[in-house]
């Protein structure tokens, strides 16, 4: 018994077919941004002494302010930090998705 040409092209196509749709590895890890040390630190609040009098009262508050502002333009840079990263994640994605296009597709897509 001779096996038809027809079954052996169509086994074939459907091989090419299969391999041409599995997805794409570009073996990249995502981009990361590194933390700055000071937004991983921990906040230090100034603790009135035992006894306080008024000028200690005074000296704590003006303290204890500055180590609040000190404090949020840390978080701030935790914040920015992340959000850097999570846009280079996203321009990463766009460029996959742009790169994995149809082969039949010469011309770019529209963003």
């Amino acid at each position: 018994m001779r096996p038809s040409p027809l079954i052996g092209l169509a086994v074939c196509s459907s091989m090419i077919a299969s391999c041409a749709s599995s997805p794409r590895s570009f073996g990249a890890a995502p981009p990361q941004v590194m933390m700055p040390e000071e937004a991983s630190r921990s906040c230090a609040l100034h603790r009135l002494p035992e006894n306080p009098r008024a000028a200690d009262l005074e000296v704590g508050f003006a303290i204890r302010g500055a180590q609040i502002v000190e404090c949020n333009a840390a978080r701030r840079l935790a914040v920015e930090t992340h959000d850097a990263e999570h846009r280079l994640e996203a321009k990463q994605a766009q460029a996959r998705a742009q790169a994995a296009r149809p082969w039949w597709m010469v011309w770019r897509r529209a963003p």
